[in-house]
């Protein structure tokens, strides 16, 4: 069973497909074509992106304090203060706009 007309084509699959160059060089010629320019928020996203690839995923010393904790018995845990931090994060997720 097909799910498509044979006798139809796509627009895209009749364009010309691009041919490798015969002279040795690396790539096809640039296609002229309209410019793109990136504003500086694409810049500040470039330079957000390198800095958090660079610094570390966690805090390494403060996981292995806390597993100290828990082994001796000391790490208390207040539900309290969970609960709020939950509510609250729950509230930004409403507020924010869909």
């Amino acid at each position: 069973m097909k799910i498509t007309d044979p006798k139809v084509s796509l627009s895209s699959l009749d364009q010309p497909v691009a041919k490798a160059p015969k002279n040795g060089s690396q790539g096809p010629a640039p296609v002229e074509g309209p410019s793109v320019q990136l504003n500086g928020l694409s810049s500040r996203l470039a330079t957000l992106q390198s800095e958090l690839a660079a610094s570390p995923e966690f805090d390494s010393a403060r996981v292995d304090a806390i597993k100290q904790a828990i082994r001796d018995g000391q790490l208390r845990v207040n539900p309290e203060a969970i609960a709020d931090k939950l509510l609250a994060s729950v509230g930004e997720l409403l507020r924010r706009p869909h």
